[in-house]
């Protein structure tokens, strides 16, 4: 089974062109879950498929999380793909990507740098609490597109000190918080500066912090955004593995378009020969 590697911002993913491979839908969650397995195979945060358009777009993707569950979008896998798509003939420099959550357009801004247009907020839900072990927890609450990617996000005072394995149990308890009923990824953030943040995200599917999250951090700017934060035109989101750009055009209160920018790696093309994987 031929592949890419690729990361966005350190957020990693395999990815497998299956208009040419022609895998049968039904046994990708197994295929992700083997695959994306760290020292014991490629390793990855995600796996991502190549399928044929069905609805216009120049070509289909299907993401699964690392888990083998099949996910509705992804930001920085989005990127990804973009760059796969037009360095393999499949789109040109404006790319029309079908997903789960919705279509999603992708543009190249150079040679690595992608933008994509996020899917829109579906549901805003500001100021809520959580009760997590006896201590209330503010959070609001985001989903992008439909059906929706459920992010909650939670402002951490000096996050980029506080060493990750100080919350991961927290991150663990608020994704399987009984308000959200799909589970929920859960975004960790800190205001830096004037449109300035640092975020740590704890992904759902992955059941662990990436690197970086892409539609996470649509769905941080979307509410701080709204909460009259930031202003929503060139926020740089600063994560473990690089820095994302969000850019939000509204008519009055209501998102129109929500952008994210970044870089894209290819850092490898091989043959997954994986013999756990009897496909």
């Amino acid at each position: 089974m031929k592949f890419w590697k690729m990361n966005g911002a350190g957020n990693d993913f395999i990815v497998v062109n299956n208009i040419e491979e022609r895998i049968p839908e039904k046994i990708w969650p197994y295929i992700a879950e083997i695959s994306c397995k760290r020292r014991s195979s490629v390793g990855a945060d995600g796996l991502m498929v190549v399928e044929e358009a069905q609805s216009g777009g120049d070509f289909r993707m299907l993401f699964y999380n690392a888990d083998g569950s099949l996910g509705e979008m992804c930001g920085n896998g989005a990127r990804c793909i973009c760059r796969y798509g037009y360095e393999n003939g499949l789109a040109g420099e404006v790319q029309r990507v079908e997903t789960t959550a919705g279509l999603v357009t992708g543009w190249r801004l150079d040679k690595r740098n992608y933008r994509i247009r996020l899917n829109d907020p579906s549901v805003i839900e500001l100021d809520k609490k959580a009760y997590i072990d006896g201590k209330e927890i503010e959070y609001s609450y985001v989903e992008l597109g439909n059906p929706g990617l459920p992010h909650a996000t939670v402002k951490i005072s000096g996050l980029k000190d506080i060493p990750k394995e100080e919350l991961f149990d927290l991150g663990k308890k608020l994704r399987y918080y009984e308000a959200f009923p799909k589970g929920a990824n859960v975004n960790f953030y800190d205001i830096l500066g004037e449109d300035y943040l640092f975020e740590r995200t704890w992904e759902r599917g992955v059941e662990d912090f990436t690197f970086a999250c892409g539609t996470g951090t649509g769905a941080v700017v979307t509410v701080l955004s709204s909460q009259g934060k930031v202003s929503g035109k060139d926020v740089h989101v600063d994560m473990e593995g690089g820095t994302l750009v969000i850019d939000i055009e509204r008519e009055g209160d209501e998102i129109k378009n929500l952008y994210l920018s970044g870089p894209t790696n290819i850092v490898a093309k091989g043959e997954i020969t994986d013999e756990e994987l009897s496909i």
